[in-house]
């Protein structure tokens, strides 16, 4: 029998393959993911673990929490770790519990799911497609005392754009005035051209600010869920570990993670393949007769007036409908960034839907 299930996210491999059989080839683009697979360490990190897997893993994540302050430059009491970032939206909602929160929209789903599930009423900032869905100073007039937490995500999730610095700046500061927590998603920043330069992370000492970041996305490692997050709030953090399972994060998750710090030569492979590739898909998306938004990460939106996602999926191509997304419709589309050859199979199936 076959799951009708309606999903939030993209990704959904599995649907496909009990859709058309396991060996049906599939080339996803509706999940924003390093197109060059797991890194080799990380592989081997994964294999080299098994033996471990018979206890418990370290539910404070010592070595990898280590590993990743040294990696961020930050004390490792800045840091925890959870099972993606998906975990510690939620946990943040459900430690802090909010009576009223603050997000854009369109974003990704999972603030408002989680900010839903405790209660919380939700208030959306709608950004304006003539404006490329731009976020704009009258953000900073929704930032109100009452308002106890404030969701951002930079490069936005689906348009893949940033907010200029003076701008987010001016968000915190709003938002340190109102009493209100920042929580800046930053997993797709790694793919921006000067990452460093967009995060928020030399702010984080000023209290206010908790940052988001995943293993997820950079190192292709979506299947073992492993994201941190970055605050100076020590209480804060220790209410975010209280509100969820002690053993979130898995030996196997653990290891490849430790291991995934030192894939520099990988990193630098995926930032150059997709700043490459970005640009080349978005002139063939154009082409095509689509407005395309110009994002800076691994990933585009686009609009297109014709039905695409069946006729994609019939061809063995996966791609994102941003009909859920609050701000959006049915005639958006969210595409992943890959490699050459799979970008160049993309455009010609959809040259062929289009006619």
């Amino acid at each position: 029998m076959t799951n009708t299930t309606t999903l939030t996210h993209g990704g959904d491999w599995a649907g496909f393959a009990a859709e058309y059989g396991e060996a049906a080839p599939l080339l996803d683009f509706s999940a924003n993911i390093s197109p060059l697979g797991l890194p080799a360490r990380v592989a081997a990190a994964l294999a080299a673990c098994a033996p471990a897997c018979d206890r418990y893993p370290d539910p404070l994540c010592r070595a990898l929490t280590a590993g990743i302050a040294a990696a961020e430059g930050v004390p490792g009491a800045w840091v925890l770790c959870g099972n993606g970032a998906a975990d510690l939206i939620w946990r943040a909602a459900l430690a802090l519990r909010p009576a009223r929160a603050l997000v854009t929209a369109p974003a990704f789903a999972e603030y408002e799911a989680a900010l839903g599930a405790v209660g919380c009423a939700v208030e959306r900032y709608f950004l304006r497609e003539e404006n490329d869905f731009r976020l704009d100073e009258g953000f900073l007039e929704a930032i109100r005392p009452g308002v106890g937490l404030v969701f951002l995500c930079e490069p936005n999730n689906p348009t893949g754009l940033t907010t200029p610095r003076p701008l987010l700046l001016q968000v915190l500061a709003c938002c340190r005035a109102a009493g209100a927590l920042l929580v800046v998603d930053e997993c797709f920043g790694d793919f921006l051209a000067e990452p460093a330069a967009h995060s928020l992370k030399g702010e984080l000492a000023g209290g206010g600010l908790l940052l988001l970041k995943a293993f997820t996305k950079l190192y292709g490692m979506a299947g073992l869920r492993l994201g941190y997050a970055l605050c100076a709030d020590g209480a804060l953090l220790a209410k975010l570990r209280a509100a969820g399972q002690p053993w979130a994060v898995s030996t196997p998750a653990q290891a490849a993670g430790l291991a995934a710090l030192k894939e520099t030569e990988y990193v630098a492979a995926v930032r150059a393949l997709v700043a490459a590739e970005r640009p080349r898909l978005a002139a063939g998306l154009a082409a095509l007769g689509c407005r395309v938004i110009p994002g800076e990460a691994n990933y585009l939106l686009f609009r297109c007036e014709t039905p695409l996602v069946a006729p994609l999926r019939r061809r063995g191509i996966l791609l994102r409908s941003c009909d859920n997304y609050h701000g959006l419709g049915p005639a958006w589309y969210r595409t992943a960034v890959r490699a050459g050859a799979e970008n160049r199979r993309l455009l010609a199936a959809l040259k062929e839907v289009l006619g």
